[in-house]
């Protein structure tokens, strides 16, 4: 028999989940370098489920928030399987991102450390990131005004360990 869940428990675990995730974008913009991000706050942050799917969002971009789960989901499929200091960084429209300047990272979160020499259990959640960067190398400055196609606009990420390990990936 199923017990419907306590209305003041999942309203306590709904604040705590999007407290951490508002907390991840406070961190984000008091430690960003660019404008865009510090200033203009034009990132943002979210929490998922070890299956990809989106747990808690802080109140931050729409656009970024609607299409960040497949770019969770893209990196579960492409990267898998995750360790303790894993970054996965991408920016494929095609994957789930909204635009080439928008790039998002997305690491494992585990609840406790795996003795050295094992393999970890898949990790329970993921958070991640997409912030705004200024210039991703297209064919214009700043962003894609002149572009007609994809590929003018811009450096195309696909899902990569950035860090695999806490170590950068130079694979």
């Amino acid at each position: 028999m199923n017990t419907p869940p306590d209305a003041a428990v999942l309203s306590i675990f709904n604040h705590l989940f999007a407290s951490v995730a508002e907390e991840m974008g406070v961190t984000l913009e008091r430690t960003a370098f660019s404008p865009n991000i510090k200033e203009r706050l034009d990132f943002s942050c979210a929490l998922f489920l070890g299956d990809g799917r989106m747990l808690a969002q802080a109140a931050h971009i729409p656009v970024h928030l609607g299409a960040m789960p497949a770019s969770v989901q893209a990196a579960l499929a492409h990267c898998a399987p995750f360790e303790p200091g894993d970054v996965i960084i991408l920016n494929d429209p095609y994957l789930g991102g909204t635009h080439l300047p928008d790039v998002t990272l997305v690491s494992p979160v585990f609840l406790a450390d795996t003795p050295a020499g094992t393999i970890p259990p898949p990790p329970p959640f993921f958070v991640a990131s997409r912030a705004h960067h200024a210039d991703i190398g297209g064919i214009s400055p700043g962003s894609m005004p002149l572009s007609t196609e994809l590929y003018q606009e811009g450096l195309i990420i696909p899902p990569l360990k950035l860090l695999a390990a806490g170590q950068r990936n130079e694979a």
